[in-house]
């Protein structure tokens, strides 16, 4: 059985949210976005830990956006419930289809009163009041936080570690064990006698008793002695310490890293002991498990993780090689809708996602995972123009890591696949691109590629009115733009109306080159310094050396010219980047009068 639906009403930054989950889901997002949040919404209805005053909600715990708001609601969907511990225990309230619901209602009353009611049914619309969380000695779930007590839960979990699988044991391994265990009774009084006889320890523990002596007469009764530690053999057995074994040699377990993954490899071993036996229903969920580990041990355990633990698994994260790991249909991606409340993207784990990606095929592997925890993504055309907007942006003072921007190259892949991806995660982009005129094959006309690439993001991404002006320029124009002459004799209606497109595109968040990138740099403030960098002036001869090695060239000449692209403040190059910083400031309310000359 697993949940396959959370729905969350009035709780903390949710308003009203609608979340799909999956046997294994990844929950991601920005930071105070509401992960763990969601994540508490499940514990009130599941964890043992949560005691009854913490079911005692506070003030701050009713939506925060919403003063007026006087009642939290959270339910849960169970599928696929089968289980026979699940089922002795709230059989009655199993559907036929296998469907199982819990609920947790608070109310707030006028002078500030509150109270709260648990309820249990087959469907969301017969709930049955219950007086207690009484379903949790078989239907819980593992909590683990993301500041890990690591050393303490790793001394605690290790005896339950042992006490567990000394349950497992058969009559035959018992008897095994015991003629094994009454050895090392026997070595350890030989191992006593012999460190007793070293003169050091001899005469150390001498001088302690006589000291004891001259201190209360009651000592000469008992004396103080070193030994191994062990009182007798089942201490010395529980006293074993995890270590690592390099070479046939043991060393302490020391680093945050290791000791992270001992912790979940202890929490896993003991949810597949308790497997073998279900008497309850477990749901495991993880913040972070990413801490103090490398790229690659993050994508390993990421996988661990998925393959190893047997019943459902929630894992939250800010890390994009876990992300990468997790099939595109188990992501869910909190974001801010306009009045600040969060939501899940495609109510949270869809096949929207999926088909989306799946469209992109083997090319997949082009979508950095960096890019679904963004708040907006910059498009552009290839690998010089993500130089160039990442210098530009640093010369111009917009930190794309404090705003949470990514610029992304579509190189070949198209526009298209990338937003359709964005759009599937609810993450804002903006597009920049080469404003191409292209002849048409076997006629003697041209037409304008890049507004029409343009065009069609619009019209098969966007969801625009009829009475928007690029709707209704598309409506009456569009059919123009199919037959023009070529760049160099296009006639003065003609530039006119791909001015206009160029414009009403700008206003949607795309955004085309007067040419392209190169031809853009040498007709803005920058042209004297790219002059300055090959040593010449003619127009012609410097554009045909900035487009034979675009990469190459852009990564030099901004590497000789750091600091130089600030004259772009004001130029079109950089309204790209401006938009992305402004869709950021709308999201958080932060957005202001300012004009692009106050940048």
């Amino acid at each position: 059985m697993h949940i396959s639906n959370i729905k969350i009403k009035g709780f903390r930054n949710f308003n009203e949210a609608n979340v799909n989950l999956k046997q294994k889901s990844l929950i991601i997002g920005s930071n105070d976005i509401g992960k763990s949040n969601l994540i508490y919404a499940l514990r009130l209805l599941l964890d043992k830990k949560i005691s009854d005053s913490d079911l005692e909600l506070k003030d701050s715990d009713f939506h925060v956006y919403d003063e007026s708001n006087n009642e939290i609601f959270i339910q849960i969907k169970f599928e696929s419930v089968v289980e026979d511990c699940v089922i002795g225990k709230v059989g009655k309230y199993v559907n036929s289809e296998g469907e199982l619901f819990l609920a947790y209602e608070v109310k707030r009353g006028e002078s500030g009163e509150k109270s709260y009611q648990f309820y249990i049914g087959q469907r969301e619309d017969d709930l049955q009041p219950i007086e207690s969380r009484y379903y949790l000695k078989v239907l819980n779930m593992d909590y683990i936080e993301s500041s890990r007590e690591l050393n303490s839960y790793i001394r605690k979990e290790k005896k339950n570690l042992l006490l567990e699988s000394r349950k497992q044991r058969t009559k035959q391994i018992v008897q095994s064990d015991d003629k094994i265990t009454k050895k090392i009774e026997k070595s350890i009084n030989i191992l006593n006698n012999r460190i007793t006889k070293l003169s050091y320890i001899n005469s150390a523990t001498s001088s302690l008793n006589d000291e004891l002596l001259s201190l209360s007469f009651h000592h000469i009764a008992s004396t103080i002695d070193f030994d191994t530690g062990g009182i007798d053999v089942e201490d010395f057995i529980n006293s074993v310490n995890l270590v690592s074994k390099v070479n046939g040699k043991s060393l302490s377990v020391g680093g945050d890293g290791r000791n992270n993954q001992i912790y979940l490899a202890l929490r896993t071993a003991k949810n597949r002991i308790l497997d073998d036996t279900p008497l309850e229903v477990t749901i495991c969920c993880i913040e972070e498990p990413e801490a103090h580990l490398h790229p690659h041990q993050q994508r390993r355990l990421s996988k661990y993780l998925v393959e190893s633990l047997r019943s459902q698994v929630l894992i939250t994260s800010h890390s994009p090689q876990i992300a990468s790991e997790f099939s595109p249909d188990s992501i869910i991606r909190l974001y801010n809708e306009a009045d600040s409340s969060t939501q899940a993207a495609n109510d949270g784990c869809s096949t929207g996602l999926e088909k989306s990606i799946i469209e992109f095929g083997y090319r997949l592997n082009i979508v950095p995972a960096e890019a679904f925890f963004s708040n907006v993504v910059l498009l552009v055309e290839g690998p010089s123009e993500v130089l160039f907007y990442k210098a530009l942006a640093a010369d111009i003072g917009i930190d794309l890591d404090k705003y949470n921007i990514s610029i992304l190259m579509v190189d070949g892949v198209g526009f298209e696949p990338f937003v359709n991806v964005l759009n599937s995660l609810n993450i804002s982009w903006v597009v920049r691109t080469d404003n191409d005129i292209i002849k048409v094959p076997h006629k003697d006309y041209y037409y304008y590629s890049g507004i029409s690439r343009c065009l069609k993001i619009v019209e098969n991404h966007c969801s625009y009115e009829d009475t928007d002006p690029i709707t209704q320029l598309i409506s009456t124009k569009k059919n123009l733009l199919g037959n023009v002459n070529s760049r160099e004799n296009l006639t003065k209606s003609e530039i006119e109306l791909g001015q206009e497109f160029i414009v009403a595109l700008g206003d949607v968040d795309l955004y085309l080159s007067n040419i392209d990138l190169e031809n853009d740099i040498l007709n803005s403030p920058l042209r004297e310094v790219v002059e300055n960098y090959y040593g010449e002036k003619d127009y012609e001869s410097l554009l045909m050396k900035m487009q034979k090695s675009k990469a190459t060239f852009m990564y030099d000449f901004l590497y000789k010219n750091q600091g130089g692209l600030k004259v772009l403040l004001e130029n079109d190059l950089s309204l790209p980047l401006i938009r992305c910083k402004e869709i950021v400031e709308e999201m958080f309310n932060e957005s202001d009068t300012r004009t692009k000359g106050d940048y």
